[in-house]
């Protein structure tokens, strides 16, 4: 039994290179992680990875990336 991973293209982080900049302001929508921060919770991207993981400074003090496709963020 084989789990299939659908990778993101190279045009897919570009784009969201484009759309969440170094020191975009974002709030968790949601995250499905034992330990994500609370939804609501605020923070600003330093930086999108080659797996498309949104690397976040949340302002709790957490550094938990949300990931392309499963968790969900809303620039403010």
């Amino acid at each position: 039994n084989t789990m299939m991973v659908n990778w993101p293209s190279s045009l897919e982080i570009a784009v969201l290179r484009e759309v969440y900049p170094k020191g975009t302001r974002v709030r968790l929508v949601e995250m499905n992680d034992p330990y994500a921060p609370p939804v609501g919770t605020e923070g600003i991207v330093f930086y999108v990875d080659n797996a498309a993981g949104i690397n976040i400074n949340w302002d709790n003090g957490s550094s938990l990336s949300a990931i392309y496709g499963v968790d969900r963020i809303e620039k403010i």
